[in-house]
């Protein structure tokens, strides 16, 4: 592992219901700063799929940028998601949040015969090809299972009986873990953990994310 490992984090928004869960980011964040590495958040440069009343549930006529959004989340720092290279990074994150399944593809609409956002699934398959260990964090797994599940790996989406099956019918293989728990696939060098598909609390979802982190630092 190098002095201070950078690991490069995709949003998808700002928000659970819309974009990226906030908790799950931050608490992302803050584990790879305690843990001795750096970071650079990226989202793509999109328009997002639709905007959410938080407080209603209910979707808006307002018309908002993925990236733009995303921003919010780390104090502006962040970065279009074409300019990400493989080179400069060790290892990859990407939170959850509804944003996951609405932004970066249309898992939410379409379910397994779901579409990736080409960037998204260009620096997938690019952390994977070079050998980065891949992060992912509550529904965001469902992404991964969509790129890289033709190669057999292990995730962790929690114990949804519905999304197990769909990210199994991806050739992606689940397995069951609560909050503070996760799901490490040594072979292919991806870490999971499901925050709120299973979590009651922060401090469920922060430890969940620290021994994510820690365990893909132990892969560099």
């Amino acid at each position: 592992m190098s002095t201070s490992p950078k690991i490069a984090v995709v949003l998808a928004g700002c928000g659970r219901a819309d974009g990226s869960e906030v908790f799950e980011t931050v608490t992302a964040l803050l584990a790879i700063a305690k843990n001795g590495g750096s970071y650079q958040c990226f989202a793509p440069n999109i328009m997002q799929s639709a905007v959410v009343n938080i407080l209603t549930g209910e979707k808006t006529n307002e018309k908002r940028s993925v990236l733009v959004e995303a921003g919010r989340i780390c104090r502006g720092d962040i970065k279009d998601l074409k300019e990400f290279n493989v080179k400069d990074f060790d290892a990859v994150i990407f939170p959850g949040g509804l944003g996951a399944v609405t932004n970066w593809c249309n898992y939410a609409d379409r379910g397994v015969n779901c579409e990736v956002n080409q960037d998204v699934s260009n620096t997938m398959l690019k952390c994977y090809d070079n050998g980065l260990p891949i992060g992912a964090m509550c529904i965001a797994p469902v992404v991964v299972a969509r790129v890289l599940g033709k190669y057999g790996i292990k995730i962790t989406i929690g114990s949804d009986e519905q999304t197990a099956r769909a990210v199994e019918a991806m050739g992606a293989v689940n397995e069951v873990r609560q909050a503070t728990e996760i799901a490490v696939d040594e072979k292919h060098k991806i870490v999971t953990t499901p925050a709120y598909m299973m979590a009651h609390s922060i401090t469920e979802v922060a430890e969940g994310a620290d021994k994510m982190v820690k365990a893909i630092m132990k892969m560099l």
